[in-house]
């Protein structure tokens, strides 16, 4: 398949936004490289898949707004950077994408009374009924006003699965697979320039995160017998590491920050590749 024929094909059925996209930019490229970009950078790399250069206005704008993202100009150019306010979220988000999976301890069983189901999803808590949600213990803080209970066997508790919808994450790590394997028919055939390695990185890390941060991440024995949570990490791990020197030339000849050129590598960005190691 020609290059820009993959690149299509894994743009199919994503419905990318620009803010959402942008964000993905920041946390994969700009934060481990000082955190700042030249508009224009972001502007030609979003062109790349579909997203003019008014929508990435309007979307940094919202960003700015939101305290996602801090603009300053240097001369005639503007740049954008993390917004401190945002800086724990890129982190925490990072950790769960390239570092090693936490231990499970347990689980931790909370009467929340001010939690709503909605908040408590987005948390991947499951709700047991009532004012009552379940999580896998992995070291967290209770939300605030919540009473926490520890159950301390990961494994004790039967069916532990019922209390989160499973089905929807499974489905969309379905996709996910289906969607990036070609890649690595394209990477052994080095038909991939070194912009459409860096566009499907972009793409791997936005498709990958959205439904990772959604995954309470069970223990193995609570997880349905099929389930494809695990093969869409390990082909995440494999892609992203063997895009990224192409990927990493790209930034280097066209990312440009305050000072010039964003490196190819840097102790943060070296860091993540070790951690999928």
């Amino acid at each position: 398949m020609p290059v820009s024929g993959l690149i299509s094909e894994l743009l199919d059925g994503i419905g990318l936004r620009a803010a959402s996209f942008i964000v993905t930019v920041y946390g994969d490229v700009v934060v481990p490289r000082g955190g700042v970009l030249w508009t224009g950078t972001l502007i030609e790399v979003c062109a790349g898949v579909g997203i003019n250069e008014s929508l990435v206005r309007t979307a940094v704008s919202r960003l700015v707004a939101a305290q996602r993202l801090r603009g300053e100009r240097v001369g005639r150019r503007s740049y954008y950077h993390l917004d401190a306010s945002a800086h724990q979220e890129f982190e925490q988000a990072a950790v769960l994408l390239f570092g090693p999976e936490a231990e499970t301890r347990g689980w931790q069983i909370l009467h929340a009374p001010d939690l709503t189901e909605d908040a408590a999803r987005l948390q991947r808590m499951g709700h047991m009924g009532g004012q009552v949600f379940i999580r896998p213990d992995r070291g967290q803080a209770a939300p605030e006003g919540a009473l926490a209970f520890h159950a301390g066997d990961p494994e004790a508790i039967a069916h532990i699965a019922r209390f989160w919808d499973l089905s929807a994450l499974q489905e969309r790590y379905i996709d996910m697979i289906a969607r990036f394997a070609p890649l690595d028919a394209a990477l052994h055939n080095g038909s991939l320039s070194d912009e459409a390695a860096m566009v499907a990185r972009l793409l791997l890390v936005h498709v990958y995160r959205n439904v990772m941060l959604r995954d309470p991440r069970l223990p193995q024995k609570a997880l349905p017998p099929d389930w494809k949570g695990q093969e869409a990490r390990a082909l995440f791990r494999r892609l992203y590491r063997r895009l990224s020197p192409s990927a990493e030339r790209h930034i280097a000849a066209r990312f440009e920050g305050v000072d010039g050129y964003l490196p190819a590598q840097t102790a943060a960005s070296e860091a993540r590749i070790f951690g999928l190691s």
